[in-house]
């Protein structure tokens, strides 16, 4: 970037990239990319602050591909980078080689060698939401007072875009998320199976009916109530595999999808279920000992139904016999 104009047109370049997707993980590899095509430099790294922990994490590293840095966080204040997210203000160095500030087990892990920096905030308004690295950079005329300028324009940029990205997971996530329980909604449960009977993977699926629930809300009120939905659906959820997923379907019911189960295999996951239904005390830290029991069905793709309007019912129907023989039971399609 040897002019202003250059300089000006590095901006709209970088704007139009990073608002062609909403998708975070395509925003950042563009913005990466994008200002190693604009900017000359070894190597690129792209932190993220991720305040609860109050620490930073790798998000994209270009030029160091094929490494993983995820065991690697940085606490705020630690490293330039920790630093720069601790205070909002650049730091540039030419010579990192007597400067202790500098982390240096990315270095250690691959063998690499930094040997100058440009390490800029990710900041909306006094709020900093990462930290962008330039590593090793070409172009030493960037280390110059008057380039900071634009380089701090271009981190506005890359801010504002993550920010749009991060905002619009969070409006996803909220369309197919249940308030109550904290996890899918029925929504996402018909989005998501009409997928997987898309792809004619073999899936089971549970329906659960919490038994005598009315009880439970009629003493201890509806704000409790909705706290042991809360907290069944966390033991359900503690006994689901990294493919499963778990959706309170309306009222104190609930549909487990066992993505590529048999049934015998679903079976015996529901088992492990039903005696933690009811080997659980709810409402503990209420001072409360309230015990739940639930009635189950099991069906299967494509044994049972071959759609998805069949399978949910076939499920549904089990469940049914399962209240009909006494409740807590589980009942195999």
């Amino acid at each position: 970037m040897k002019d202003m104009t250059e300089q000006l047109m590095a901006c709209v370049e970088l704007g139009k990239a990073v608002t062609s997707t909403l998708d975070r993980g395509q925003i950042l590899r563009i913005i990466l990319n994008r200002l190693s095509q604009l900017i000359h430099a070894l190597n690129w790294t792209l932190y993220l602050v991720y305040e609860e922990a109050r620490e930073l994490r790798f998000e994209v590293v270009v030029g160091l591909e094929g490494i993983d840095f995820k065991d690697i966080q940085l606490k705020i204040g630690e490293g330039l980078a920790g630093q720069v997210a601790a205070t909002g203000e650049p730091i540039l160095i030419r010579d990192v080689r007597e400067d202790t500030r500098v982390d240096r087990r990315v270095d250690t892990c691959t063998g690499f060698t930094t040997r100058s920096l440009i390490t800029l905030p990710l900041k909306l308004g006094d709020r900093v939401i990462g930290v962008l690295q330039i590593i090793n950079p070409e172009d030493q005329e960037l280390f110059e007072k008057s380039y900071l300028p634009i380089l701090l324009i271009l981190s506005d940029f890359v801010a504002i875009s993550i920010n749009n990205a991060i905002n619009h997971e969070k409006i996803e996530k909220l369309a197919v998320t249940d308030d109550v329980s904290g996890f899918y909604n029925s929504r996402y449960l018909h989005l998501k199976l009409d997928e997987i009977i898309s792809s004619k993977q073999t899936t089971s699926l549970v329906f659960l009916d919490m038994d005598n629930f009315k009880r439970i809300v009629d003493t201890y009120g509806h704000p409790m109530g909705s706290k042991v939905l809360k907290e069944v659906a966390q033991v359900i959820g503690s006994h689901l595999g990294q493919d499963d997923f778990l959706v309170r379907y309306g009222g104190d019911e609930y549909v487990m999808v066992l993505p590529g189960a048999e049934k015998k295999e679903a079976r015996e996951k529901v088992e492990r279920i039903h005696t933690a239904l009811n080997e659980t005390s709810f409402l503990v830290e209420d001072g409360h000992d309230v015990r739940v029991t639930a009635s189950f069905g099991i069906a299967n793709f494509p044994e049972d139904a071959q759609d998805l309007k069949g399978l949910l019912h076939s499920a549904d129907v089990s469940m049914y016999i399962s209240k009909d023989r006494g409740k807590n039971a589980i009942t195999v399609s």
